[in-house]
C-alpha cells in the first residue's frame, strides 16, 4: 500500500505563513505528479498547485505569487510554502500523488487525509 501523510496545518492570522509537508511511504517505484488540493466547507475540492518529478510546476491563479510548491524526490515528499495567507485560504488541504508501485504497474492516484488550514482576519 501507499500512504500519504500531510503535516503543517494550523491556525494563522491573515498575512501569515505556513509550510505544509506531504510524505509518501509504502511500496513505491516512482512518483510522477504530486499535488496539493483544498476543500472549503460546502465547496468542491480544487487544485492549488502541482509539481512533476522533473520539477515543473502548475499553480491555481488564486495562489500565484503567494504559494510555492516543491518536492524532494529522494524523500518522496512534497511541500507547499504558503505566504500572505488570506481568510479565503481557509480549507482542508489534501496532498495527492500519482504513484507507480512497481516497474510495470499502472499509475494510481493516492490521497492523504488532509490537514486543516485556518486563517483568521
Amino acid at each position: 500500500q501507499v500512504q500519504l501523510v500531510e503535516t503543517g496545518g494550523g491556525l494563522v492570522q491573515a498575512g501569515g505563513s505556513l509550510r505544509l509537508s506531504c510524505a509518501a511511504s509504502g511500496t513505491i517505484f516512482s512518483i510522477n505528479v504530486m499535488g496539493w488540493y483544498r476543500q472549503a466547507p460546502g465547496e468542491q475540492r480544487e487544485l492549488v498547485a502541482s509539481i512533476t518529478s522533473g520539477g515543473s510546476t502548475n499553480y491555481a491563479d488564486f495562489v500565484k505569487g503567494r504559494f510555492t510548491i516543491s518536492r524532494d524526490n529522494a524523500k518522496s515528499t512534497a511541500y507547499l510554502q504558503m505566504n500572505d495567507l488570506k481568510p479565503e485560504d481557509t480549507a482542508l488541504y489534501y496532498c495527492s500523488a500519482d504513484v507507480r508501485r512497481w516497474g510495470t504497474s499502472p499509475i494510481q492516484t493516492y490521497w492523504g487525509q488532509g490537514t486543516q488550514v485556518t486563517v483568521s482576519s
